[in-house]
């Protein structure tokens, strides 16, 4: 009987919404005997599988030798109003994914797992939705084993800051959720640890290029207990 191989995760955005969960959810996973967290700032977490790597996103080829193991699973993202501006919200959630990216190919790492956006359009003339397209196309690009998309609609689950637009949305879906069914369905709001899950299972399976759009992304996350562990 052939043994099952332990698997080695690299997590980039795990201080955030689905990166946390993420992290949780790897750690009680038997299949997973190391975790790579690549952080900004080292954070207080301490467990035996983990180990944090501290880079600085403008010199991401100094860590090009410690981004090898198994599975990439790239959690970055953030606002233009976080980020300050159009240009350093791009910076990021384009430029760092696909540094990262193209990292993981250069080490020939079998999956690498992004969360992009419903709505995913380099041609969109909604910026955001524009530099989420844009990654996806470039991704694609790559010379990637194993590329899985998530396309998450609105995620829910506590964040450390409140994001209006977020709150009044949650508001709108709890009391008109009747309208998310059919093919509206992939816009429904989704849990964050749901989008983790997903992610997780997905990772697994090896498939080359998929693309997973929010209410697919809900039926594998609800079968993950299921069949995980």
């Amino acid at each position: 009987m052939t043994e099952k191989k332990e698997l080695t995760a690299l997590v980039f955005g795990s201080s955030g919404l689905t990166g946390k969960f993420l992290v949780e959810l790897l750690l009680k996973d038997p299949g997973y005997s190391h975790i790579k967290l690549f952080v900004r700032k080292e954070m207080k977490v301490y467990h035996g599988k983990i180990r944090q790597v501290v880079f600085n996103p403008d010199e991401i080829d100094i860590i090009i030798p410690e981004i090898t193991g198994d599975q990439v699973f790239c959690c970055l993202g953030t606002t233009i109003k976080k980020a300050g501006s159009q240009h350093a919200f791009y910076k990021t959630d384009h430029d760092l994914v696909l540094s990262i990216a193209k990292a993981a190919s250069f080490n020939s790492i079998p999956v690498f797992s992004v969360i992009s956006s419903i709505g995913a359009d380099p041609k969109s003339r909604n910026f955001y939705l524009k530099t989420k397209g844009l990654m996806e196309v470039d991704l694609k690009m790559l010379n990637l084993i194993n590329l899985n998309i998530f396309r998450p609609s609105l995620l829910l689950g506590m964040r450390s800051e409140t994001r209006l637009f977020e709150e009044v949305s949650k508001f709108l879906f709890k009391h008109f959720s009747f309208v998310f069914i059919g093919r509206f369905r992939k816009y429904r709001p989704v849990h964050a640890e749901i989008v983790a899950k997903a992610m997780i299972s997905t990772a697994k399976e090896k498939q080359g290029v998929c693309i997973i759009e929010s209410d697919k992304i809900e039926e594998i996350g609800a079968s993950f207990n299921k069949v995980s562990f």
